[in-house]
Order: structure tokens, then C-alpha cells, then sequence
């Protein structure tokens, strides 16, 4: 279920930021043969860095790669590693749901006073807070889940497994999945080059 909804959240992430690649481009095309602008990249631009942002928000929990300050992590007993990962994975659950509470207020006063964008194309707001809304749900629910399964480890005293999954990534995994990306980077080149 992590890895499918993961490979939907990258696809939506994506696909967002590839559209807005695509209409930037044929609005700098536009601008500078015809002198004309279409006049809406910039308002798309900032729909797609809300949309993208709540979709990474999620994403980054999958992937372990929210920031943690973890100077003194290291020197912590096992015990106190798991007290810790979990205080940060029910923070990051609070912290979410909390969000998603006031942005509830944000969407009632934009329907409340029928909002539009201050741009020419006057979109109604509504719409693309609707979406930015719908990912900040997706990442309450994200971190919701992963609150309750770092509880049930901690009050099943898995403390072993708490840390393994829940612990802020180490310099030594981030350089395996670096070369390991690069491996396979390096591979599909070589396949690229023979054919």
C-alpha cells in the first residue's frame, strides 16, 4: 500500500511540475516570437508550488528526508532513540492535522467571499485551494497512520524496529542511495549508448 500510494503521490508530483515546464515554455515561445502572453503562467506557477509542496510534504515522510536536528541522535540510548522518533513522528501528525484544521477556515472565508485571483484570468479560488487542501488531508493522513504504527511499536516495546524505521536517514544511507543511483543512471546510459 506505502510503495502504491508513494507512486502515486511521485506520478501527481511530476505530472504537476512537467505541465507547468510545458505552458512556461510555450509562454516564453509566445512572448518572444509573437510578442503576445498568454498571461497565466505565473498564476499556474504558484498552483503547482502549493499542490507540489503538500503532495513532497507526504512523499518526504515516505522517503524518511524531513529535516531532524539529530547532532546528539547518535549518543542516545536505544531506549531514548525510540522515545524520540516517536515524539517526531507524532509531532509531525499534530503538526499536519493542525494544518489541515485551519486551512478549513481559509477555504470557508474564500467560499464565504467568493475569492478570486487578483490576476487576469480571476480564478475562482476555490478551486486550486480545494487541491491544495486535498493534499494537505493526504498529509495528515500520511503521518496520521505512521503516528499509530510508531505507538503500537513503542507500546509493544519494538524499540529495535521503531528505530530502524522511524530514525532520521544517516549520511551512510544517504551515500548508498546516491551510488545507487547513479549505478542505475549509469546503467540506462550504457543501455542508451548501445542501441
Amino acid at each position: 500500500m506505502k510503495t502504491r500510494l508513494e507512486s502515486i503521490l511521485s506520478i501527481l508530483f511530476g505530472g504537476i511540475f512537467g505541465l507547468l515546464v510545458i505552458v512556461i515554455t510555450i509562454e516564453t515561445i509566445v512572448r518572444k516570437v509573437f510578442n503576445v502572453s498568454l498571461q497565466g503562467a505565473d498564476e499556474l506557477g504558484g498552483y503547482a508550488l502549493a499542490v507540489g509542496s503538500t503532495l513532497a510534504f507526504s512523499l518526504a515522510v515516505f522517503g524518511r528526508n524531513h529535516i531532524r536536528v539529530d547532532v546528539l541522535y547518535e549518543r542516545y540510548s536505544p531506549r531514548m532513540k525510540a522515545w524520540m522518533n516517536w515524539f517526531a513522528a507524532t509531532s509531525m501528525a499534530v503538526f499536519a492535522i493542525f494544518l489541515c484544521y485551519v486551512t478549513i477556515n481559509v477555504l470557508t472565508d474564500t467560499i464565504a467571499y467568493s475569492s478570486t485571483a487578483q490576476t487576469p484570468w480571476a480564478t475562482p479560488l476555490i478551486y486550486p485551494q480545494s487541491i491544495w487542501y486535498a493534499g494537505l488531508v493526504i498529509f495528515a493522513c500520511v503521518t496520521t497512520v505512521w503516528a499509530i504504527r510508531a505507538t503500537l511499536l513503542l507500546a509493544k516495546g519494538q524499540l529495535s524496529e521503531l528505530n530502524e524505521e522511524f530514525q532520521p536517514k544517516s549520511a551512510k544511507e544517504e551515500i548508498k542511495e546516491e551510488l545507487d543511483d547513479l549505478a542505475q543512471r549509469s546503467n540506462i546510459s550504457e543501455l542508451t549508448n548501445k542501441s
